[in-house]
């Protein structure tokens, strides 16, 4: 049996390739197109969102009025939390992955050599291992602080964070039981060229688990903050960082320890007629494209970041969208059952009455992250900007 295939597809296709005597101008990833008006590269040396002079630090009730600060980026910060930890309370471990060199991001960067090798080591490669150990330390009573190397590798060890680390204070009933301290880091979210497995943001997966708390910092300042306060905390608590922010984040970090309450939203920018809540990387571009459609619209946009992801503070952004009658989510992660799915949710039961427009969200699409394609599978200015557009017109 013979097969006849037309090959009228092929010699159109070369038509088009070769099209006077050149191949059409190509990109080998998904870079900014030139011209941009609103997808430009974030400026961070100068974004508002980011303390820039111990004035703004010292303007917020957040962090210690009296404490002098330094200029740190995302990983520094994290860096002197783990190092204060480590000076003040000696039960406090840090282990994963190449972290007793550093880190492959440098967090853990110099612990080692003044903390020793009993407290910062490495372990072997296996995430279940890592956090089945850390369970079992945080049961004895130490803080273990454990890190997963890229949250993309966090998978095997879903079953001990579940069914284990969430589970411990249920199962302990009133004996007063749990395994407070135990913090698990892990580095998260696109950069660009992070391909299959390492540009995940898996954040929603661990916010549908009660026992376990989410936190997924926006910037130096608050990384260090929130870190502390996690490890003070009595529930395990799965701490996501940005890794895109750890070098371009840059900002006034103080000097002092501090906690930074956790499940408690921050009002960043006030606005009256329309709430956007995001956490994280996203925030950056939700201030851009806010900037951009206030001066072409006329209108104030309020910016809430939820920090928490779970328990996330619904009353802060009920109360906002209450006010503004109209709100968008935005992240990073995959729009299915993703966190702004129960956002938008409870804002329909709680401020329905109060919306001018129905609740819009932006996340990534609900698929993979190829190679070639990681910055058009997430959110960017132009989706935000066009989608204030279309709920103020609403």
């Amino acid at each position: 049996m013979t097969m006849r295939v037309s090959l009228k597809p092929l010699r159109f296709y070369n038509q088009l390739r070769w099209h006077k005597g050149h191949t059409p101008p190509s990109r080998c990833y998904s870079t900014l197109p030139p011209n941009a008006r609103l997808n430009i590269p974030i400026d961070y040396s100068s974004h508002p969102l980011l303390n820039h002079s111990p004035s703004s630090l010292r303007a917020n009730v957040s962090y210690p009025q009296s404490s002098s600060f330094t200029r740190q980026n995302l990983f520094q910060a994290i860096n002197g939390a783990l190092k204060h930890s480590l000076r003040t309370d000696e039960r406090t471990l840090v282990f994963g992955e190449d972290v007793a060199f550093g880190g492959v991001f440098r967090c853990s960067m110099d612990l080692a050599t003044e903390f020793g090798s009993e407290r910062v080591f490495n372990t072997p490669l296996s995430e279940q291992g890592i956090v089945g150990f850390a369970i079992g330390c945080a049961a004895q009573g130490m803080k273990p602080i454990a890190e997963i190397q890229f949250a993309d590798y966090v998978y095997p060890a879903f079953d001990q964070l579940v069914n284990e680390a969430a589970k411990w204070r249920y199962r302990e009933g009133d004996t007063g039981g749990h395994i407070g301290g135990l913090v698990v880091r892990m580095p998260c979210g696109s950069v660009g060229h992070g391909a299959l497995y390492h540009s995940q943001s898996p954040e929603a997966l661990f916010t549908h688990i009660p026992g376990l708390r989410v936190v997924l910092p926006r910037s130096p300042a608050r990384a260090k903050g929130l870190l502390l306060a996690s490890i003070a905390c009595n529930d395990p608590v799965i701490f996501l960082e940005p890794k895109i922010l750890y070098r371009a984040a840059v900002e006034q970090v103080p000097t002092e320890a501090y906690e930074i309450p956790l499940s408690q939203a921050e009002v960043v920018k006030e606005g009256k007629d329309m709430t956007i809540v995001s956490y994280g990387q996203p925030l950056y571009l939700c201030s851009s494209a806010i900037a951009a459609a206030e001066k072409d619209f006329g209108i104030s946009v309020e910016l809430l970041d939820l920090q928490t992801l779970y328990p996330w503070d619904k009353q802060t952004v009920i109360q906002s969208v209450q006010k503004t009658g109209r709100a968008i989510v935005v992240h990073e992660s995959m729009i299915n059952a993703g966190v702004g799915a129960e956002v938008a949710a409870s804002i329909q039961e709680g401020a329905f009455l109060h919306l001018e427009a129905p609740v819009q969200r932006l996340g990534g699409w609900a698929t993979h992250m190829g190679l070639a394609f990681e910055r058009f599978n997430i959110p960017d200015v132009t989706r935000i900007y066009d989608t204030i557009k279309r709920t103020m017109e609403f």
